[in-house]
Formats: structure tokens, C-alpha cells, sequence
């Protein structure tokens, strides 16, 4: 991941929600870099998600995890428990992405030390700091830009050295802009394609997480986008459940007794 994403290469992944091991093969099989699992907005607990995690690596498949929020604590737990990537929801200053590389690159310092490393008073040096860079060598740092603050934050945000990606919140930037869902509007089209240049000119690696139509994909890589989170578990079994249950109601003319909205991530 690290070298294909430090290229500008495509890499491709999709969010998992079950912890069931049988979901490993058919991501093996498909081929996928990496798996999204999200603390965030699903109940899965610490122990889970370490299993996920090393079940995933242990099949060459980088696990990425998103925290419940951009809390360098959460940072240090999900990488404790077998996390390569940590995605950091609902990020909007660049003090909060210091913290974050922080947890995320100086393990396992925390405290004053960290503090003034982090602000520049000290430097490493010596054996802390070839220890500290081979401890953290792999781990990535991702961030959620999914609010109007975010954006007119960016280009601060994105000047803060050890981030590594950016992953557009479709959904959340949309309502923060008045323009719940409506993905298609000038405004979400104008600020993505804004998101996705900054990114880009300062080479960092860049996705939107969309589980629409694999078209709204194709178009955004069109764009830049070199990290392709493609829908998830939950949402491509919905999908295909009611279009194959639809077929067989259809062809004995019964009636839809009960209907669900599409899942939002």
C-alpha cells in the first residue's frame, strides 16, 4: 500500500463489516490491497477488530481501520491491535492532524516528550530515532475530509508532515454543504475536484468513498483519485439480495411486503 499509494498508483479495497473469516477469501479472490474497517459507525469491539486486522495482513491484505474520532488514543489502540492504516473521521484543523502523527508516527512516544518533538522544540537523534523510524515505518495516516471547515481548512491540513492520504466523506461533506446526497450537484462536483487537486499537488494519496454505482468511481479516478474504496459488504450483499429475491417475487407476480433504504457508510 505504502508503495503503490507513495507512486500514485491505483489501489483498490472496500469496506468490511462482518467479522466473519469466511469474507477473507472472497476478498482474497477479488484481488483487493486493502479492507476498510470502520469503528466509527458499526459496533465492532477491540478484540474483533484485531482479529480482522491480522486475519487480513496475514492474507497480504492491508487492513485500514477508521477510528470513532480523530483521537490520538484510539490511533495508538487499533495500531496495538494489528491496524497498517489509521483513518481519522471528521478532520477540520491541522492541530488535529499533528496529534494524530503523533500516535500514528513516534510510537510509543507520548507526553512532553512527544509534545515538543511534535512542536519542534526537540529532535530525534541517535538510537531513539532509528528505533522509532523502523517501529513506525509502515504505518499510514489517512484522514476523512468531510466538512465545509475541513475545506477551508485544506491547505493547512495538508501541509502537516506524515499525513499520507485523504479520504473524501461523500456524505457528511454533502449535508455540510446544504446538498444532502445530491452528488451529482456543481457544488459537491467543484469542491471534490478541489479536495482531489490539493491532494494531488503535494503527492499525497487521495479516495472518495462512494457505495453508488462503480461509474461514480471510474469518474473520480478520472479525476486523480488513486485510492478506490468501493462500497462494502453490507451494501453489495443489499444490492444483489433484492435484485435476485426481486427476480423470483417478479416472475410469480407477488407483492414487495417489505423495502429498505440503500446503506449509508
Amino acid at each position: 500500500m505504502k508503495t503503490k499509494t507513495g507512486q500514485g498508483k491505483r489501489v483498490y479495497g472496500t469496506a468490511i463489516t462482518s467479522p466473519s473469516s469466511m469474507w477473507a477469501k472472497v476478498v482474497k479472490k477479488a484481488g483487493l490491497d486493502f479492507v476498510f474497517i470502520d469503528t466509527e459507525h458499526f459496533p465492532l469491539n477491540r478484540e474483533t477488530v484485531s482479529n480482522m486486522c491480522h486475519l487480513y495482513a496475514g492474507m497480504g491484505i492491508t487492513p485500514m481501520v477508521r477510528i470513532p474520532s480523530a483521537d490520538p488514543d484510539f490511533a495508538c489502540m487499533v495500531l496495538d491491535g494489528g491496524a497498517e492504516i489509521v483513518l481519522a473521521p471528521y478532520v477540520e484543523d491541522a492541530g488535529q492532524v499533528r496529534a494524530l502523527v503523533g500516535a500514528v508516527k513516534y510510537r510509543p512516544l507520548k507526553g512532553k516528550k512527544l509534545e515538543k518533538i511534535l512542536n519542534g522544540d526537540e529532535i530525534l537523534s541517535g538510537e531513539l530515532k532509528d528505533y522509532i523510524e523502523a517501529r513506525c515505518s509502515n504505518n499510514m495516516l489517512f484522514i476523512n475530509i468531510e466538512s465545509k471547515p475541513a475545506v477551508e481548512n485544506l491547505k493547512d491540513i495538508l501541509a502537516v508532515r506524515g499525513l499520507d492520504g485523504v479520504i473524501i466523506g461523500p456524505h457528511d461533506l454533502s449535508c455540510s454543504y446544504g446538498i444532502p446526497e445530491q452528488y451529482k450537484s456543481e457544488i459537491f462536483d467543484s469542491v471534490v475536484k478541489m479536495i482531489i487537486n490539493e491532494c494531488k499537488s503535494r503527492k499525497l494519496a487521495v479516495g472518495i468513498h462512494l457505495p453508488e454505482d462503480p461509474e461514480h468511481q471510474i469518474k473520480w479516478a478520472g479525476e486523480g483519485v488513486n485510492i478506490i474504496l468501493h462500497s462494502s459488504d453490507i451494501s453489495l450483499f443489499s444490492k444483489m439480495l433484492n435484485k435476485e429475491i426481486n427476480y423470483i417475487r417478479d416472475h410469480f407476480n407477488d407483492d414487495i411486503s417489505n423495502g429498505n433504504d440503500d446503506f449509508v457508510i
